[in-house]
């Protein structure tokens, strides 16, 4: 199961490359050395040839190896009701070893045995080179004992398993420049701000006594990922990233638990929107969920709906965004949706998509999904997936698929799992657009003209997710908030709780009419068989034909007996209250 999400723990927060020239300001991750005293990547690579030497005598011998080190210093502030819950801060280097068995015909990574490939440790923080050899030599001969192992089982099934319908290489020939970036990343902001900020603005919370619980979290993140490999080619780059989630629940009278969450996301504090912003934006959150509480339960529906920009945007990223990741294209188990439409057309001819990954900004915000090279030392590549309805390519990692040889750049992973093709900022460009204001009439026309009696407007969305693999169905599922009836005959749009929209890709993506003419940004955490990585996905707001929604499961837990303390009288408060 695939998924996005506005909020993720601070364990899934990796290496996300996002950083401009930062003149004076001094990273508190390290004094930036230059690619000539940079004593962890010269020992990487020392270590790396003595590997490639001692272990090509052997028999089998690797054919490719590389080493990965992420160098992340990351600090987490989480506040509620306006009191500090916990600081954190963390340093570690994270180090994978990846090696190839084989050929790239056919080698120990050959699926089921993936992960065989893929063997990760811890490095010491000082850079004391022989303590880091010796954790890199302990990492290496571990995985070559994995990848051998592996490599004979992959032999052995191909023996006795009939031919695959896709018969690529495992892996492709590539060549790429060595880049080392060792510009200062913008610095995090101090202990002090943190803890600021989370009581601040979780404070807000107070004068809300129907909301039961709420938190803000920061994480300020730090990463200088080094990797090289036996290719000879060698990646420096620098990122940084704040990230703040909001949120806040509550319960309705059924019990339905009902929660708002807000995120923001920038390479740096400054870049963050202005307290009054934020404090608009907890109060429309508060707000949202007094109007929940008091809306009735949503009943299934089939019929046409209109879906907002960030909605759409998490829209494309389930339905259609997984589906075009390379890897999906190959393998028994995979439903490959797309795999056979290339040149052909899959979404309507007004639409095209692209994914981005080197592209910073949109529209003034930052994009979730930027990097400048993937997880496997590619550099990140703008890649025209859809252009006026028809497909053109999938986003590649270094696993080939029929008629698609080589990396795109978009070969991503968390530390510790090995990378496969997965999304960067997916953008969705429409030709056939409206302006925002008209397409509220435009689902009205609509809804008169199926003579149904209302039409669904999706207003804001929680996240969602995605089944790709043929053992189940072909679905998609995608966790909307804010939903709202609007009626033909002019009655008052009425909000509906406790609805999730659901479908299938092929039917789906063909019922959009019309668009909007502004794009919005939805940036989250993604996670899949990689891990969790940021991304980004932009869309115009979507008029569709027809939209399938079901009643969303959900518990009959009763609300708080005891009245919140912030709405007791003054005689109930307990002492110094």
């Amino acid at each position: 199961m695939l998924g996005i999400a506005l909020l993720a723990p601070a364990h899934a927060w990796t290496a996300t490359p996002a950083a401009e020239k930062t003149g004076d300001k001094k990273s508190t991750l390290e004094k930036s050395p230059t690619e000539k005293t940079d004593a962890l990547l010269s020992t990487m690579q020392q270590e790396l040839q003595r590997a490639q030497t001692s272990l090509g005598k052997l028999d089998p011998a690797p054919y490719y190896m590389s080493y990965s080190v992420y160098d992340q210093s990351v600090s987490v502030a989480m506040g509620t009701q306006g009191g500090l819950i916990n600081f954190t801060q963390t340093r570690r280097r994270a180090a994978d070893v990846t090696m190839r068995i084989g050929s790239p015909a056919l080698d120990n990574s050959h699926e089921p045995s993936r992960s065989s490939a893929i063997s990760s440790g811890t490095l010491v923080l000082d850079d004391d080179r022989d303590a880091l050899a010796h954790e890199l030599w302990r990492l290496t001969y571990e995985e070559y004992r994995k990848a051998s192992k592996a490599y004979s089982n992959v032999k052995t099934g191909k023996q006795v398993h009939a031919e695959e319908e896709d018969t690529s290489p495992d892996f492709s020939e590539e060549k790429a420049p060595s880049h080392a970036d060792y510009q200062e990343v913008p610095a995090a902001p101090d202990r002090a701000a943190m803890e600021k900020m989370a009581r601040e603005y979780s404070a807000y919370f107070r004068k809300y006594p129907y909301i039961y619980s709420s938190a803000v979290v920061i994480i300020a993140q730090e990463t200088r990922l080094r990797f090289t490999s036996t290719e000879g080619r060698h990646v420096v780059t620098p990122g940084a990233t704040i990230r703040m989630a909001i949120d806040a629940g509550t319960l309705a009278p059924d019990g339905m638990e009902l929660m708002r969450v807000e995120t923001f996301q920038a390479e740096s504090l400054n870049h963050l929107p202005p307290e009054s912003e934020i404090a608009a934006r907890v109060e429309k959150m508060a707000s949202d969920l007094k109007a929940l509480r008091d809306a009735p339960a949503a009943e299934p529906f089939d019929g046409p709906a209109l879906l907002s920009g960030r909605a759409a945007a998490v829209f494309f990223h389930e339905v259609l965004g997984h589906r075009l990741e390379g890897h999906r294209q190959r393998g028994e188990k995979e439903g490959q949706t797309f795999t056979k439409k290339v040149g052909q057309p899959v979404l309507p001819e007004f639409l095209s998509v692209v994914d981005d990954p080197t592209l910073r900004t949109l529209n003034g915000i930052d994009l979730g999904g930027y990097y400048e090279f993937d997880n496997e030392g590619m550099p990140a590549v703008r890649v025209e997936v859809i252009q006026d309805g028809v497909l053109k390519n999938f986003l590649m990692s270094r696993m080939p698929i029929r008629n698609f040889a080589n990396s795109n750049g978009h070969g991503r992973s968390q530390p510790g799992l090995m990378p496969t093709g997965r999304q960067g900022n997916l953008i969705v460009s429409s030709t056939h657009t409206v302006k925002d204001s008209e397409l509220r009439q435009k689902l009205i026309d609509e809804v008169k003209k199926q003579a149904k009696a209302y039409g669904l407007y999706f207003e804001d969305i929680q996240g969602g997710f995605t089944l790709t693999q043929r053992a189940a169905p072909q679905a998609f599922q995608v966790l909307p908030v804010m939903v709202w009836r609007v009626y033909a005959d002019g009655r008052p749009d009425q909000l509906v709780r406790g609805v999730d929209i659901v479908g299938t890709p092929l039917a789906a993506l063909n019922r959009i009419l019309v668009t909007g003419d502004k794009t919005d940004v939805f940036n989250g955490m993604c996670g899949a068989e990689s891990g969790q990585i940021p991304v980004a996905a932009a869309a115009p707001a979507m008029l569709f034909s027809e939209i399938e929604v079901q009643k969303r499961a959900h518990a009959l837990n009763r609300a708080p007996i005891l009245p919140n303390p912030s709405a007791a009288p003054a005689d109930e408060k307990g002492p110094g209250q």
